[in-house]
């Protein structure tokens, strides 16, 4: 009796926590979406990518504000930001991918390009 006891114990807890180990394996390898796109350190990242987009092309672009976005755990951070950055008069969204590494001090712009038509985040 005690053994069966112990055995639909067993189970319950393995029923219990393997939706818990499939949510995060999930995660891993995938995009989260970044709650507060108001944060220092996302906004940073944001105004990173709209200067290092206009040091490529030549670009003026002028950051606004982070929209959206998501991180994924990489060697370091990706974040895939949706980013608003006046151009010429007129605010435009562009979605930005940056690949970070703080305890290297490397930061780099993987892509950056316009949104159409909310086709990204």
């Amino acid at each position: 009796m005690t053994s069966k006891v112990v055995f639909i114990l067993l189970l319950s807890l393995v029923v219990l926590l393997l939706p818990l180990y499939a949510s995060a394996a999930a995660r891993v390898g995938g995009w989260s979406p970044i709650s507060n796109v108001t944060d220092p350190q996302v906004v940073e990242i944001g105004e990173f990518a709209v200067s290092e987009y206009n040091k490529r092309s030549e670009s003026e672009l002028k950051f606004e504000t982070v929209v959206s976005g998501e991180t994924q755990v990489v060697a370091g951070t990706n974040y895939r930001l949706t980013v608003a950055a006046n151009d010429g008069g007129a605010r435009k969204n562009y979605l930005a991918i940056v690949w970070d590494k703080p305890w290297m001090k490397f930061r780099n712009l993987t892509s950056f390009e316009p949104v159409n038509n909310g086709r990204f985040l």
